[in-house]
């Protein structure tokens, strides 16, 4: 029986099928849901990935997918990937598009081709009724614009790992769009992002690792996984002046509402 059977939360973005979890995958899983970790959603980040987290959506009741091409692999995105993907998201499993979007700080792919593909993607993910996962790193204004020239809000979806400023928050919120946060709020210096954290309703937040990456201030420099989840929830009690059961319960509540899965205990 889990110690945190009254407050269960939700990774809303983990990355289970990288090599980093490869060697205690079960032990993982086994964690989170010691820590009160009810759902996991696993992000594809390229047609492959996409593959492996389906395959670990199926292979365990709790995980749920994510796929699509993330801004460093746009090149990928073409006729027969989009025919692939549009296949994925028919998975009873799979529940949004994404991560996609733009990286504007790596630059790993040619900034035409990254904005090709965000476009092409949100395209598909409205004929596919499909809430959208979105990557944005130092590309905000332009993450916004396209966003509202392809009508995305038509299917809804999150701005991942949240890094823009109030103005930004506050223009996703308008477009009807959840915002994301990571262990990164727990870093003594991110006093911005807990300020917009506090400024905006708590209905429109969702919790996620974003692991094996980001991990929060107590394991920083260590892995990430979900499990610690609850850090960073934790953090947004503490900002928001909640109990971590009021937090477990909204956000859980937002992911259901967002992706069609999560804790109801309302």
């Amino acid at each position: 029986m889990s110690n945190y059977q009254h407050a269960l939360l939700v990774d809303s973005h983990a990355h289970l099928d990288g090599k980093q979890f490869a060697d205690d995958l079960d032990e993982t899983i086994d964690r989170a849901t010691s820590y009160g970790i009810s759902n996991i959603l696993t992000i594809g980040c390229d047609i492959e990935s996409s593959k492996r987290s389906i395959s670990i959506a199926e292979k365990y009741e709790q995980i749920f997918a994510a796929v699509g091409v993330h801004p460093h692999d746009a090149k990928e995105i073409n006729t027969e990937s989009l025919k692939i993907l549009g296949s994925m998201l028919r998975h009873p499993k799979v529940v949004a598009l994404g991560e996609i979007g733009l990286d504007f700080y790596r630059d790993r792919s040619p900034r035409d081709i990254q904005r090709s593909a965000f476009r092409k993607q949100i395209q598909l993910a409205k004929e596919m009724g499909k809430p959208i996962i979105i990557h944005d790193r130092d590309a905000h204004e332009e993450v916004i614009q396209i966003l509202r020239e392809e009508n995305s809000s038509e299917v809804g979806g999150v701005l991942h790992c949240f890094s823009g400023d109030l103005r930004m928050a506050r223009q996703c919120l308008d477009l009807g769009f959840y915002l994301s946060f990571t262990g990164t709020i727990t870093y003594p210096k991110n006093e911005e992002i807990r300020d917009i954290i506090k400024a905006i309703p708590i209905e429109r937040i969702l919790v996620e690792t974003d692991c094996p990456y980001l991990s929060p201030q107590k394991f920083r420099g260590k892995r990430n996984e979900p499990a610690y989840v609850r850090y960073t929830a934790e953090k947004i009690a503490e900002i928001k002046k909640l109990s971590i059961d009021n937090v477990a319960q909204i956000t859980s509540r937002n992911c259901h509402d967002l992706f069609g899965f999560g804790h109801m205990d309302l």
